[in-house]
């Protein structure tokens, strides 16, 4: 079966109001890993005084950042949910770009924050915190892509379902 993926940020179900589905990636990691975010951050990298204060500023700018792309993507997921039972071929287009451009963005702003952090922290230190940043995020789109329907999923479910019950 071919797929079209959306390769997704945060915990959101389709067909559930905004408000219900719009899980926040950093609850998601404190379900996860029992711990905020920014501690998991702050006890992987294991910076020094110096480091940590000089890499605050970098990492809150870059949160600022993921954070705003995430709303974003919050949007796409609604825009599918509403849409999922009419996709068309436009909007199916339309969705899928949105949501390439989205992860075209967040990976800049990922490289934008790991050349600040290499002047701040040092290369090794900053290609830690990007392969973090990294796991966290495929572990949350992880767990996004796995409560979300494919394209016409549920219609061909209702199918084989009334295949079924007909038998």
């Amino acid at each position: 079966m071919k797929k079209i993926l959306f390769i997704l940020m945060f915990g959101v179900t389709a067909g559930l109001s905004a408000q219900d589905s719009a899980k926040d990636d950093l609850a998601l990691i404190q379900d996860i890993y029992g711990k905020s975010k920014k501690q998991v951050v702050t006890e992987y990298l294991k910076l020094s005084e110096p480091q940590a204060t000089a890499f605050q500023e970098i990492y809150d700018a870059y949160e600022t950042g993921r954070k705003e792309l995430s709303q974003k993507k919050i949007q796409i997921i609604e825009d599918y949910a509403a849409n999922y039972q009419s996709l068309t071929d436009e909007k199916a287009a339309e969705l899928t770009e949105a949501n390439l451009k989205n992860g075209q963005e967040l990976d800049k702003l990922l490289t934008k924050t790991f050349s600040k952090a290499k002047k701040a922290i040092g290369g090794k230190n900053a290609a830690k915190f990007v392969q973090l940043e990294q796991y966290l995020q495929t572990t949350i789109r992880s767990e996004i892509q796995n409560s979300i329907p494919f394209i016409d999923e549920l219609e061909k479910t209702k199918t084989t379902t009334a295949v079924l019950q007909k038998g």
